[in-house]
């Protein structure tokens, strides 16, 4: 039988050319340009970076309050050791997102 030749696994950095998350200090998550590249390989997606600003109103303001109480879940579930960490990705996103 002929041999398969695997898939290359998807780079998932945080430095250099193809930086498309974050480093956990400036806040998890991903960046604009890893969106764009995400929405190209996977037409129709609606993938979108994160609600940053103080004040979101309409429909920016209801993806964060989604977006926090989902994560609020992975939190609750998550290690007892990332649970504690404040430099945790699933911290430093909601962080980001500005989630109380």
């Amino acid at each position: 039988m002929a041999e398969r030749k695997r898939a290359k696994p998807i780079r998932r950095t945080t430095t250099g050319k193809g930086a498309n998350y974050r480093p956990t200090k400036s806040g998890a998550g991903m960046t604009k340009k890893g969106v764009a590249a995400y929405r190209r390989k996977n037409p129709g997606s609606k993938l979108q970076t994160a609600v940053t600003e103080k004040n979101p109103t309409g429909k920016r303001a209801a993806r964060r309050k989604s977006y926090c109480a989902r994560s609020e879940g992975q939190l609750k579930r998550s290690s007892v050791k990332t649970r504690n960490d404040p430099n945790s990705r699933i911290r430093q996103a909601r962080r980001r997102w500005r989630c109380r």
